[in-house]
């Protein structure tokens, strides 16, 4: 065989794999989605096959309860996705914000103590999130200087992320920020520009894909973000999209519609997933650049 009959032979072989493989991943999805067309409970969980069992007008009252949901303590998936929000935003931005500032620190700045706050960030990397929570807990209901209870709001949801400690994304934008050579701030300090202006107009336009990634992960992380809402928020009208999904599942074995529980959880994965494909091209160049060196 040739060489360019082999090379031929090996990216078939390749592609065959990674086909196979993308079908093993994405079956489990097109399984939920196709659980909104069964008839009832039984066929959910018995047929494993992709083929609707539903008439179509089923489907869509199924597709119209999961949105309103049954249950009437739970609001609908709008109300909850607004709610969710309202943590969201306000998470993404500060976590951009103050990671990018401490890595711009490390990085391009010398000062006494430097590798030891590097240290610090590798250390934390490390520390699973689970600790933190009651510490956490005591700081916002109450044991902090101020003694204010932030119980029942969406403080606590972002608060932390104001002062860079997602230690993962600030580790990232330094290995992405060590790959920029430092020639730019250099040119930039002698066209005029202090440090501000060097890391606003010079260094964030390259860091563009690290940014979007680092809020791409923030982003669907909050998202799944079941355990902080549930022990923050306790009135209803204020529940996120996670805790209105698993209280409509709590009606009672008897009562749930499975169909609706999974055309509800469709739903909810809409905003996630059109994001990414939306931003799929930053979030692969910003991964792949964030392993380079200089």
């Amino acid at each position: 065989m040739t060489f360019a009959g082999r090379r031929k032979l090996l990216n078939f072989t390749r592609y065959l794999v990674l086909f196979l493989v993308s079908i093993i991943m994405i079956y489990p999805l097109l399984w939920m989605v196709s659980r909104i067309f069964q008839a009832s409970n039984a066929e959910v969980f018995t047929n494993t096959g992709l083929l609707p069992t539903a008439t179509f007008e089923q489907g869509m009252s199924n597709l119209r309860y999961g949105w309103f949901t049954r249950v009437s303590s739970v609001p609908n998936l709008f109300v909850s996705f607004l709610n969710t929000l309202r943590f969201l935003i306000p998470r993404v931005v500060g976590q951009v914000v103050s990671s990018v500032l401490t890595a711009y620190a490390i990085t391009r700045f010398n000062f006494k103590g430097k590798k030891v706050v590097f240290t610090l960030v590798i250390a934390t990397l490390l520390m699973p999130d689970i600790v933190l929570r009651i510490p956490l807990f005591n700081i916002f209901t109450g044991g902090n200087p101020f003694g204010i209870n932030l119980l029942g709001t969406f403080l606590p949801l972002y608060i932390e992320n104001w002062f860079a400690t997602g230690s993962f994304f600030v580790f990232m934008l330094i290995q992405f920020m060590r790959t920029i050579p430092k020639e730019l701030d250099e040119a930039a300090k002698i066209d005029g520009c202090n440090s501000f202006q060097t890391l606003t107009l010079i260094l964030l336009p390259v860091m563009k894909p690290a940014i979007i990634t680092v809020g791409l992960l923030t982003f669907m992380w909050g998202m799944n973000d079941f355990l902080g809402p549930l022990i923050y928020i306790r009135d209803s009208s204020m529940w996120v999209l996670q805790q209105a999904l698993r209280q409509a599942s709590e009606v009672g074995e008897a009562a749930i519609i499975w169909s609706e529980i999974f055309a509800s959880s469709v739903i909810a994965l809409i905003p996630a997933v059109t994001i990414f494909f939306a931003m799929q091209r930053y979030f692969i160049d910003g991964i792949a650049s964030t392993g380079s060196k200089e």
